[in-house]
């Protein structure tokens, strides 16, 4: 009897490891890119990482920081990564410029760009009119770098008087900070903590967002090449599910997030990155009134098409068609895509 207990207790102790086996050999495999460094937006992944929201949909994702959203849509385009996370202006960019070989972006990270200028108070530029005639740093691949020329028709600036220095992504605040450029272009989320953390005091970083200043465009979004999305529906379907786990999870417990970033990063700095979470959350660039009634990821196809038009003038390249830029198709219910309140 005790013997026949203990094959019966083996075999159920060998189905159920058979079965975990079988399991993980049949999670697909998604190589997935971010825009930039680990930072504290990106925890939505890391979430989705730490609390296996990928797994249970069927996703064995790697996660690799990004060289800006230029870049990462060069890499995704190349099929160096399956899906990536990147700045949708440098995608309507990239499709009008490259019609044979475009992304498209299928859920809607940022309801806001976070593109802006940044200076420091001592260069005397208050305002974008102030620009005219400056040097202005950034890497060539910047979002906001690219989409200058839009800022720049918005706010009456010549984009000829401006003098660009490129230089790589690591230098730019510490040439800021050195006065070998009077201000630099960049996500406000990244370049103000970036300044933070060399020590300059919060009260003496000036910035001036283009949403703020006559361009209400859309944000960063998740993309993949056409050809990908349609043959992996739902690898598709899973990432974005897991995604929206991860940032009700984010916006629930900032906190937990950046525990998971750190298990990422040991040297993930929290306090800051908690810092720069917030910020985005305040200027309603994770966190908005548009997500709070539509559900997250929702796109509003009026605002989209002048995000899309607005890029097609500032490159004097014909206007991609918006099924071309994007797609709502993997979105689930809205009331599946409810932010905490």
């Amino acid at each position: 009897m005790k013997s026949t207990f203990l094959k019966l207790a083996f075999g159920a102790m060998a189905l159920a490891f058979s079965a975990s086996i079988s399991t993980a050999q049949d999670l697909k495999p998604v190589k997935f890119s971010l825009d930039w460094t680990l930072q504290g937006n990106h925890a939505i992944w890391g979430l989705a990482l730490k609390n296996k929201y990928f797994e249970q949909n069927g996703l064995k994702v790697s996660m690799d920081r990004g060289y800006g959203s230029g870049d990462t849509v060069v890499k995704i385009a190349a099929g160096a990564y399956d899906i990536g996370f990147t700045d949708v202006n440098s995608v309507i960019k990239f499709n009008a410029e490259n019609p044979d070989r475009t992304v498209l972006a299928f859920y809607q990270v940022f309801d806001k760009t976070p593109n802006s200028i940044i200076t420091l108070k001592k260069s005397g530029i208050t305002k974008p009119a102030d620009l005219a005639g400056k040097k202005i740093g950034a890497p060539e691949s910047d979002s906001s770098r690219m989409m200058f020329g839009a800022f720049a028709k918005a706010n009456s600036i010549d984009p000829a008087s401006i003098n660009w220095v490129t230089m790589a992504p690591n230098l730019r605040e510490t040439m800021l900070v050195q006065g070998q450029v009077e201000a630099i272009s960049g996500f406000s989320s990244t370049s103000v903590f970036n300044l933070i953390s060399a020590g300059v005091p919060q009260d003496d970083i000036v910035v001036m967002s283009y949403a703020d200043n006559g361009l209400d465009l859309y944000g960063s979004v998740l993309v993949a090449m056409p050809d990908y999305i349609a043959k992996n529906p739902d690898i598709i379907k899973g990432f974005v599910k897991a995604t929206i786990s991860g940032t009700v999870d984010l916006l629930k417990d900032p906190a937990a997030g950046m525990t998971a970033m750190q298990e990422i990063e040991p040297m993930f700095d929290t306090k800051l990155e908690t810092a720069r979470l917030a910020f985005l959350m305040d200027k309603g660039v994770l966190k908005s009134p548009a997500f709070d009634k539509n559900g997250l990821g929702y796109v509003d196809p009026a605002r989209m098409d002048l995000t899309i038009k607005t890029n097609s003038e500032v490159y004097k390249v014909a206007a991609p068609a918006a099924e071309k830029v994007y797609t709502t198709e993997f979105l689930p219910p809205a009331s599946e895509r409810m932010p905490p309140k």
